[in-house]
């Protein structure tokens, strides 16, 4: 697994940084006007409250409408520390050691209503998702709470200047900022009303929203990158059924495909039919993952915890549920720079040879008082979404053969994050992405004690003080080695075991100029520099 000088560059992060309008990809000329068809699995759980949700299906359709300080270059794939242009700030400065974030914003912005951007509206969103005392406003469900609980204040002095001041240095700040998970709201809009409509500063501008049909984007006359965005609109069309959005795509009626949705299968039946279509593999920056709720029996014993990770073939499951479309891995990506070692990885519960596994999982259940005459009998949970599904009837299969058996519950989405938010489960199949990839993003999202996202419930001061060690590390190196101590012990306490790093195989039509596919679903496309040849 190759590591590149990524990390070294995130540590040693440039102390400004200006602006500059993205370039699109194709040496053509761009050209303006038309529209784009748009794929979309389902419809908006959580309307365009990007904030209180953790799902593609809601940032991917929102990334259009919002912008944030700072965001990876759209225009390429590797979204690294190197990668970051301004949006809403035009510059920034770390200073104090890292201890403070300076920002400078631009001051040509409006809001969708016409209302200026200031930097009272960068204050209010992120005060408003770290909950800090006097937030003007509250989330209903704050998943990303944990990305900015070192964050001590913010401050705006002025109307074009922001200073996030941190209790300690934390040089990630900075990433998790540039997520498309992290856009900025507006002051003078309810957050509430996120959930049925979009107010933001992006190239688009929310026309309709026809629940269950389709989202309608227009151009925004008033966007602040002068000439853009080339397109008059966008279209994200609603299509549940995964054969029949495989076939839409086929057959022109989509002109680009979901980020995250396109498997390998679908990909070559695709292809196979229409040569033309431009397919990329890239990362996706999601895991598939069992969730155990630690609090509950019988997953408050760790040996019956450790025995599902063991039991889990990660080897089949790839090949078999994947087609080969996935790769080994622990908590960080092995297509970024956080990656276990090979050796090490292969030495974790559930990652050598299958047989040798099972037959650990088995004994450790023995050693549970779970036994042939004695089986464990659970409720698996799952999203009713295909992917969820046909990981989870997998690792049922899987189970079965060490003496689990476990009958799969289909949870809808407008439900599953609340659900698993409380904790109103045993076990589920799960699929986890991460915003940026980012160890404090990862870290204190879904493995800090006490996060929305720590669906497992799972907590231990002591991986907890490893959090803070790694997360203000300045020496590459030092952080890098104590990264892999914590992938390495949270896979041996088992809260949320990971099976496999998804890949994915982004589709869409030739006509469509400048759309770069990331190695990460959740900050990609914008749409401000994509344009229509045809």
């Amino acid at each position: 697994m190759k590591r590149s000088c990524t990390f070294a560059i995130a540590i040693s992060l440039c102390l400004a940084a200006v602006v500059a309008a993205t370039v699109p990809s194709s040496a053509q000329a761009p050209k303006s006007g038309g529209h784009l068809n748009l794929m979309q699995r389902e419809d908006l759980s959580q309307g365009f409250a990007i904030h209180e949700t953790s799902t593609i299906a809601t940032s991917f359709p929102s990334m259009p409408c919002f912008n944030n300080l700072v965001v990876f270059d759209q225009s390429k794939r590797a979204e690294t520390v190197d990668n970051l242009v301004g949006e809403l700030a035009e510059k920034w400065s770390w200073q104090d050691s890292y201890r403070n974030l300076v920002f400078f914003l631009r001051k040509d912005v409006k809001w969708h209503d016409g209302q200026p951007f200031t930097s009272k509206d960068v204050k209010f969103t992120f005060d408003m998702v770290r909950e800090a005392p006097g937030a003007e406003s509250k989330l209903r469900i704050n998943p990303r709470k944990d990305w900015y609980a070192n964050v001590d204040a913010i401050e705006a002095p002025d109307p074009y200047t922001v200073v996030f001041r941190l209790k300690r240095p934390q040089p990630s700040l900075l990433v998790m900022l540039a997520s498309g998970y992290s856009p900025v709201y507006a002051a003078h809009i309810p957050p509430a009303q996120y959930r049925t409509t979009c107010v933001g500063t992006g190239p688009f501008k929310l026309k309709e929203w026809r629940h269950g049909e389709f989202i309608d984007y227009v151009k925004n006359p008033d966007y602040f990158v002068k000439g853009r965005p080339y397109l008059d609109g966008l279209r994200y069309v609603i299509i549940k059924e995964r054969g029949t959005r495989t076939a839409a795509m086929q057959a022109g009626q989509l002109d680009v495909a979901m980020a995250g949705e396109t498997t390998k299968a679908a990909a070559e039946q695709i292809k196979g039919a229409v040569p033309k279509v431009v397919v990329t593999t890239v990362a996706t920056n999601v895991t598939d993952n069992i969730i155990m709720n630690v609090k509950k029996p019988p997953f408050d014993n760790p040996k019956v915890r450790l025995a599902v990770s063991y039991a889990i073939d990660r080897r089949a499951l790839i090949q078999g549920v994947h087609q080969g479309a996935a790769s080994l891995g622990s908590a960080m990506s092995p297509y970024g720079v956080w990656a276990l070692p090979e050796k090490e990885l292969l030495a974790l519960p559930g990652y050598g040879k299958a047989a040798d596994m099972k037959a650990q999982a088995r004994k450790l259940l023995t050693e549970a008082g779970i036994t042939p005459q004695n089986p464990l009998k659970v409720e698996m949970v799952t999203r009713n979404i295909a992917v969820y599904v046909d990981m989870a009837s997998f690792v049922i299969n899987e189970l079965k053969q060490v003496g689990i058996e476990a009958n799969l519950k289909q949870i809808e989405t407008a439900q599953w994050h609340a659900m698993a938010t409380r904790g109103d489960f045993q076990i589920g199949a799960n699929l986890t992405g991460l915003g940026p990839d980012d160890p404090d993003a990862n870290f204190y999202e879904n493995y800090g004690c006490g996060s929305p996202r720590n669906y497992s419930q799972y907590c231990s001061e002591e991986v907890m003080k490893m959090f803070d060690r790694q997360s203000q590390e300045l020496d590459p190196k030092k952080r890098l080695d104590q990264v892999v101590a914590i992938q390495t012990r949270l896979e041996q306490d088992a809260p949320r075991p990971i099976l496999a790093q998804r890949l994915d195989y982004f589709a869409h039509w030739p006509h469509v100029k400048g759309l770069v596919a990331h190695n990460n679903v959740y900050n990609f496309p914008r749409f401000t520099d994509v344009w229509r040849d045809k």
